[in-house]
């Protein structure tokens, strides 16, 4: 028996990747919403256009994780995502349900399409990323199981063939001006693949990377309050009155010098 519950953050799972997601939305509210009013800048994120897309990557099984909880968070904020894959990379059914499920709720639109343009057109934000097709997913975690090795070698090999046939699958500049004004946010978990710097062909060109390089900058930086916050909820039973307290107790922190 443990003398305390410990609190327990999901950082990334097959399924979800909860703290980049939330990052990301964050990102969004304080860039797209328009309002230093929090609600009036979510309610301005409604009707946005999301393009949460497949792109090329030279390796090897990257994770569902973030086209999936952007499916399913930024629907539930009223946000109509497009989600655009080559045929074959599908995601999870499930997570698919979700976000329909969300856009009943919350007035949005989902719709998934294998056209990278279709998503690309008039999108407000776009999310290039590559990932590993769900059912190959699956074949990986049972051949781990076994042990099979060999078996595991010979998906990648495959894999990375597959991947091979959609290189036209990337973020250039091209790309970029079919978004709305040509002026769309562009998101990334970091790290890119960028073609021509970190790779020979990759997800986004180095020209749109470099020009989004500060914004990127600032959403990775929120992902370190959203673990923050996330553990204060797990610890504290009332949020709303223990930081009303804390902001009128205005205790000065220890700035440096002597003791």
């Amino acid at each position: 028996m443990l003398e305390q519950k410990p609190t327990l953050v999901n950082l990334q799972c097959d399924i979800d990747h909860p703290t980049q997601c939330m990052a990301d939305m964050l990102h969004c509210i304080h860039t797209l919403g328009g309002s230093d009013d929090l609600d009036e800048a979510i309610k301005n994120l409604k009707g946005k256009k999301v393009a949460m897309t497949w792109a090329y990557s030279p390796s090897y099984g990257k994770p569902l994780s973030v086209p999936q909880g952007v499916a399913g968070l930024f629907t539930r904020f009223g946000m109509d995502v497009t989600l655009a894959y080559p045929e074959g990379y599908e995601i999870m059914d499930d997570v698919v349900k979700v976000a329909e499920e969300n856009c009943r709720k919350s007035g949005a639109k989902f719709k998934i399409t294998h056209d990278m343009k279709e998503a690309f057109k008039d999108a407000d934000i776009v999310y290039p990323k590559s990932w590993a097709p769900y059912k190959a997913m699956e074949e990986r975690t049972e051949l781990y199981g076994k042990g099979d090795l060999e078996g595991i070698k010979a998906l990648e090999k495959r894999l990375l063939a597959q991947n091979a046939e959609h290189k036209d699958w990337e973020c250039t500049e091209e790309m970029m001006q079919l978004t709305k004004d040509g002026k769309a946010l562009y998101l990334h978990c970091l790290p890119a693949d960028i073609t021509d710097v970190s790779c020979e062909a990759g997800e986004v060109a180095a020209s749109v990377f470099d020009r989004y390089r500060d914004p990127l900058y600032k959403q990775a930086s929120f992902k370190p309050y959203i673990i923050a916050a996330m553990i204060f909820l797990a610890k504290v039973k009332n949020p709303q009155a223990t930081l009303l307290k804390l902001e009128a107790d205005a205790k000065k922190r220890w700035e440096g010098g002597e003791a």
